[in-house]
């Protein structure tokens, strides 16, 4: 799916879904490019799609694929070994980026077990994604949660979350792929001889998807969550151990899901794509209308038990 058009149809599915009001998706969509006909006409097919009432999805609740590698019967039924920490505080920083300053929000606990890249969904750096950064240094892997809207001043000098996902859209690959690594590089100094790991959320996700379509070989894990994968996805050019997050009830994410999962087995990846059940796109963000403590706590436990196991050490 392309990036333009996954930022419109996540539009639809929050007004859909009651999260901003019918006005505020039109004045959304008509910033991502749309005339105001089109946005309406996109609106009502959003509405025509949602079932009378909810309806459970085919794919499994579990585990839907996974790795070649001897210890993917494990990893699929792991009982993560240990309970989340404290979180712990962090700080704003800047540092070089391809194209000029980048900024982001870094903590750092007392242990190193790896260090994460964070990478915020479709509203921009926000405090919930601060707090994911600031979750994973508490339970020792130090994360830095970039800005990838640096180069306009940064996510709060936009004025809004409604004028963020145009910028993104309009932001070129190359662009978004160049500071991640430059992310990758900041880590890299911060935290020495630290294996890296990456993880992202809804557009984050589907940046963590890009990164690795793009190959960056020093990435030793990699977590997207509900993210959509390049339709012609080649992972030929990574080392990472995936773990694909998704929520049963996200049918627009979840139809990428076996691409990902086919790239993957295809590059010979360790992986697991998990689906967890009863809940929809952004399950995590308990700051929105669709988290669900229940799952994102279980999801948080399988993101440690993955991180302990391929990035620690």
């Amino acid at each position: 799916m392309a990036l333009r058009e996954y930022l419109t149809t996540e539009v639809g599915e929050d007004w859909v879904d009651g999260l901003i009001s019918r006005r505020e998706a039109i004045q959304r969509l008509v910033l991502l490019g749309m005339s105001v006909p089109s946005a309406s006409a996109l609106l009502a097919a959003c509405a025509a799609e949602v079932p009378a009432s909810p309806s459970v999805s085919a794919s499994p609740a579990a585990s839907v694929a996974a790795t070649d590698a001897p210890s993917s019967a494990a990893a699929a039924s792991a009982t993560p070994g240990r309970s989340p920490a404290s979180p712990v505080a962090g700080e704003a920083i800047t540092f070089a980026g391809p194209r000029g300053q980048l900024q982001g929000f870094f903590a750092s606990g007392a242990a190193t077990n790896g260090a994460m890249l964070v990478i915020h969904e479709n509203r921009g750096l926000t405090d919930h994604i601060r707090s994911v950064a600031s979750r994973l240094a508490g339970d020792g892997y130090p994360a830095l949660a970039i800005d990838l809207l640096s180069e306009e001043g940064g996510t709060a000098a936009l004025g809004g979350e409604g004028n963020v996902p145009p910028v993104l859209a309009a932001a070129s690959t190359d662009r978004l792929v160049g500071d991640m690594r430059a992310g990758l590089d900041e880590l890299a100094r911060r935290v020495p001889g630290a294996k890296l790991g990456i993880t992202g959320f809804c557009f984050g996700g589907g940046m963590v998807w890009t990164l690795l379509d793009a190959g960056e070989p020093r990435l030793a894990a990699a977590i997207p969550f509900y993210g959509p994968a390049p339709s012609d996805a080649d992972f030929s050019g990574d080392k990472a151990a995936v773990l694909g997050v998704y929520a049963e009830l996200d049918t627009r994410v979840n139809a990428s899901r076996e691409t990902a999962a086919a790239a993957l087995q295809a590059a010979g990846l360790t992986h697991e794509i998990k689906t967890y059940p009863g809940v929809d796109h952004a399950f995590f963000n308990d700051t929105g209308g669709r988290y669900d403590a229940t799952q994102a706590a279980a999801a948080y436990a399988d993101v440690l038990a993955w991180l302990d196991r391929h990035l620690a050490g």
